[in-house]
């Protein structure tokens, strides 16, 4: 069963940011937590810059093998816009996206390995 984006009613009860570790540790209120690294939320950024206007636009996003979180500020109650360290900084992640990411991690970061690979793009250290 696919999760939509919509349909996750869970609110985060925590948001921390390990920098060392590149990591972003999102805790929410139905005793989930995931653990997204900073590469990770980049190259599933839901800017246009990534996605798009429209199905089919979508950019394979390339040598994002050490970006990290600068900065979090949050947007309303249900959503935060990181800047990473690339610069880029127009990516809204809504709740209901962040918990998708989390709970997809596997089979969406395997999906973006093999896309990388397709395009014949070695990842750096790998």
């Amino acid at each position: 069963m696919r999760l939509k984006i919509e349909d996750i009613p869970f609110q985060p009860t925590e948001i921390k940011l390990h920098q060392q570790s590149a990591v972003l540790e999102v805790s929410f209120d139905n005793g989930q937590r995931f653990n997204l690294p900073c590469e990770y939320l980049r190259v599933y950024t839901p800017s246009a810059e990534a996605v798009g206007h429209s199905p089919g636009q979508e950019t394979l996003q390339v040598g994002k093998e050490n970006v990290t979180i600068t900065e979090i500020k949050p947007v309303g109650n249900y959503a935060i816009a990181p800047t990473f360290s690339d610069g880029h900084n127009s990516g809204i992640f809504s709740w209901g996206l962040l918990y998708k990411l989390g709970n997809e991690y596997a089979k969406l970061w395997s999906q973006y390995l093999e896309a990388l690979k397709e395009a014949g793009y070695q990842r750096s250290g790998t």
